[in-house]
């Protein structure tokens, strides 16, 4: 009835994290959610990044080791895209210095295609960010978000490939966002109508849909019955607290700065039947092993993510921390104890991961973390942050073990808080620690 465990962890070979308890089940919620929110943009909101179709060559724009052109086709949008190749020891990285305003957010997003493609955005003063897909046949949005420091006045954007994969295209680079001084490039239009719009699947009380992204869109707005119910930033949306064995319809709209789109087609779906039984848990098998991925460096053997043996169904990334705002919490890869091990290794191997069908989770607490949720503020401030990091990193869910006491009715009120905004398939687990029970949990890698 155990489960794997964390290494008793020393990264400074005094700070000794042990993780006594026992296993009793790994459960996964999966709870109906609504779309996220969005705010609307500004009118004063533009695209902050030049030439960002590739139409005047690769003006505003240098890439690493003279690896990028532009070509005619495949294009997204306009004339040209760009095509960047890597080679030997070159990701074909192709940047740009954006300005913007300090204090500010922007949603950075592109159209890729091609070999495994990544943008992202240093220099920001606060957390840089970046996203990811594999190889692609077809045209893909990847699109984030970043927020600047009080004194952050311009920022690096930036795609890459990645080693020994094929080209990869990108188009219609956008930071969008407070103009930074450069105006807009180019001035927003209002969007088409999304196409495509379906249902994904339901349940009792939520219809899940999915539809088409929409050129120059920042946003979507979700209509049950006709009423504006949520608004998204993706092409997906989950829509909550629907009455079982009920018919509803929907239709979805693209938005920006300029405004509001037609309304999408109409698809009609009906809830499920009330019945017994668990949530959908996902893919999760009905056991499943659950194993401590250590995010230092102790002494043991050091491992990546990618060397976690297939046997573990859920891999729980030991620890997020405390910060100094109460009950929220932070994750930042100890690549240097690692032996370099990047962040943007750590996602994709976090993502190769789920591609296998595994389940890759953030550990909260650990003998010596110290988060306190004891009132709705700090229940909110785990959840928002529980969050950010699930949306940083690609975490499916979160594992509590808080071994130096836990507060039920705000912990409860937390978790509730996060499953509201991160779907169905979120997976929690737990380390319960009766009084008449008490075992030491093995991590995945142990001392040689």
């Amino acid at each position: 009835m155990d489960r794997a465990s964390a290494m008793p962890s020393d990264r400074t070979g005094r700070r000794r994290r042990t993780r006594a308890g026992t296993w009793s089940a790994v459960t996964a919620l999966a709870l109906a959610v609504a779309g996220l929110a969005t705010t609307p943009a500004s009118a004063a909101d533009v695209n902050n990044a030049r030439n960002a179709g590739f139409e005047s060559g690769l003006g505003n724009w240098t890439c690493t080791a003279a690896s990028g052109t532009t070509v005619s086709s495949p294009v997204h949008s306009g004339a040209a895209a760009l095509k960047a190749t890597p080679a030997g020891q070159d990701n074909a990285q192709c940047t740009q210095s954006v300005a913007v305003k300090p204090n500010s957010t922007y949603s950075l997003s592109g159209w890729v295609q091609g070999g495994y493609t990544y943008l992202g955005v240093t220099g920001t003063g606060t957390t840089d960010v970046s996203t990811w897909t594999p190889d692609t046949t077809s045209w893909k949005q990847l699109s984030t978000t970043f927020t600047t420091g009080a004194s952050t006045t311009s920022v690096t954007v930036y795609t890459h490939g990645w080693y020994g994969q094929a080209a990869y295209y990108a188009d219609d680079i956008s930071v969008y966002g407070p103009d930074g001084g450069g105006g807009g490039d180019p001035a927003p239009t209002v969007p088409s109508a999304p196409s495509g719009l379906a249902v994904s699947g339901t349940t009792s009380s939520s219809v899940s849909l999915s539809w088409s992204a929409v050129s120059g869109a920042t946003g979507y707005n979700v209509y049950r019955n006709g009423t504006k119910v949520t608004a998204v930033t993706g092409t997906s949306a989950t829509v909550s607290g629907l009455t079982a064995s009920t018919s509803y319809s929907f239709q979805v709209t693209a938005t920006n700065s300029a405004g509001e789109s037609a309304k999408s087609g109409t698809v009609t779906a009906t809830t499920a039947a009330t019945g017994g039984g668990g949530g959908g848990g996902g893919s999760l098998p009905r056991h499943a092993v659950t194993g401590y991925w250590q995010n230092f460096n102790n002494g043991a053997k050091v491992q990546r993510i990618s060397d976690v043996p297939s046997a573990y169904d859920i891999i729980a990334v030991a620890f997020a921390d405390a910060t100094t705002t109460p009950g929220a919490v932070s994750f930042n890869l100890d690549s240097a104890g690692l032996g370099g091990y990047t962040v943007d290794q750590f996602k994709a191997d976090i993502k190769a991961k789920q591609a296998a069908g595994k389940k890759v989770i953030v550990s909260i607490g650990g003998q010596n973390g110290t988060v306190s949720i004891s009132d709705s503020a700090s229940a909110a401030n785990f959840a928002n942050s529980v969050y950010s990091l699930m949306q940083t990193y690609g975490f499916d869910g979160v594992d509590i073990d808080l071994e130096n006491g836990l507060n039920a009715t705000y912990m409860t009120q937390a978790l509730r808080s996060l499953s509201s905004k991160a779907g169905p398939s979120l997976v929690i687990t737990m380390a319960p620690r009766p009084s008449t029970c008490s075992r030491r949990r093995t991590p995945i890698s142990r001392r040689p």
